[in-house]
């Protein structure tokens, strides 16, 4: 497999982002995804990198799809294909269950069947012709008749975010792609996600070879400890989230977890870095000087059909993040 190469950005401000993919576009690279936060729209940032770019594919990874109506996701990312020329790819997710709740304010209920739902009533909307929309599902209830000319248009590619098991099914099932999680090891891709991929898509008759673009935590620095530390504190800040036990579970990294949530009680961020040994940070990360990066980056080749450059971003200031990012466009791009 042949990986198309991008870069994801988290964090900074709209100059970070658009800067990015700027530069993104410059390097070569096929691609440039943005995320979305508390303090950050998907939507409003791949509007800015659209107007910014010409050519790169623009993407969500992810943008929530709770919190949103469809029609309104719907008509966003219809602007937003428009924008770019036909270059955005919907990336959708719905956070853990608390993101929901608390952030969101919905019940964090059977996500893998809310997206499920939502997928499909995406693309009628997209589709839609004068006679409307008419939906009536456990999650969605659309009455929709037009009531001026509408245009139909073709789906937009739309991938969805999972981890567990079950939301990777949902991918394979409606989707067009999956969009993997930075602390994703081959071993839990080749054991965990591709057949729960090719189980949700042999439940809907649908192709099983389901694409996936996997974020790759690459961290790099001329101090390559400087680097490994930055990657270290991602990985440290993603672990301690019980959402992913089944990673830790399968590499056998119980151990260091248990330390990392006990430092995190404390608050105590030395100790959490510390706590990621390097069999952790090898199998999650590329990190040190540009040289020792790019004699990593091929550790991952072949896993993913879209290989995303992720730049740290835990406990570093937007300047700090703009400088990783362009660490890796300089890095990796031609």
């Amino acid at each position: 497999m042949a990986e198309r190469l991008g870069v994801a950005v988290h964090g900074g401000t709209l100059a970070t982002a658009v800067q990015a993919a700027r530069r993104a576009e410059e390097r070569g690279f096929e691609s440039v995804w943005t995320t979305e936060f508390y303090d950050r729209s998907a939507t409003v940032s791949l509007a800015a990198m659209a107007t910014a770019t010409s050519t790169v594919t623009i993407a969500s990874g992810i943008a929530y799809a709770v919190g949103r109506s469809p029609l309104v996701l719907a008509a966003e990312a219809r602007d937003l294909d428009e924008l770019s020329g036909g270059r955005l790819v919907l990336g959708l997710g719905t956070g853990t269950r608390r993101m929901q709740q608390d952030w969101h304010g919905i019940d964090g209920e059977s996500p893998a069947p809310r997206v499920e739902e939502l997928v499909p009533l995406l693309r009628r909307i997209w589709g839609m012709d004068a006679s409307g929309v008419q939906h009536e599902g456990r999650f969605y209830r659309m009455a929709l008749q037009p009531t001026a000319e509408v245009t139909p248009r073709a789906p937009i590619p739309t991938y969805l975010a999972g981890f567990n098991a079950r939301m990777v099914q949902a991918a394979g099932a409606v989707a067009d792609g999956l969009v993997g999680h930075p602390i994703f090891t081959r071993r839990y891709v080749e054991e965990i996600v591709r057949p729960a991929l090719e189980a949700g898509a042999k439940k809907t008759g649908r192709d099983p070879d389901v694409p996936i673009a996997g974020y790759v935590i690459c961290s790099v620095a001329d101090d390559g400890d400087r680097a490994r530390r930055d990657a270290a504190a991602q990985i440290a800040f993603y672990t301690v989230v019980r959402t992913y036990r089944s990673i830790v579970e399968l590499e056998g990294f119980e151990s260091q977890v248990a330390a990392i949530r006990e430092a995190w009680s404390r608050r105590d961020a030395e100790a959490m870095i510390a706590a990621v040994t390097p069999d952790m940070l090898a199998a999650m990360a590329v990190a040190g000087t540009p040289e020792e990066a790019r004699d990593q980056l091929p550790n991952f080749h072949g896993l993913y059909d879209r290989l995303l450059c992720y730049a740290p971003s835990y406990g570093l200031a937007g300047p700090e993040i703009t400088e990783r990012v362009d660490a890796i466009l300089e890095t990796f791009g031609r």
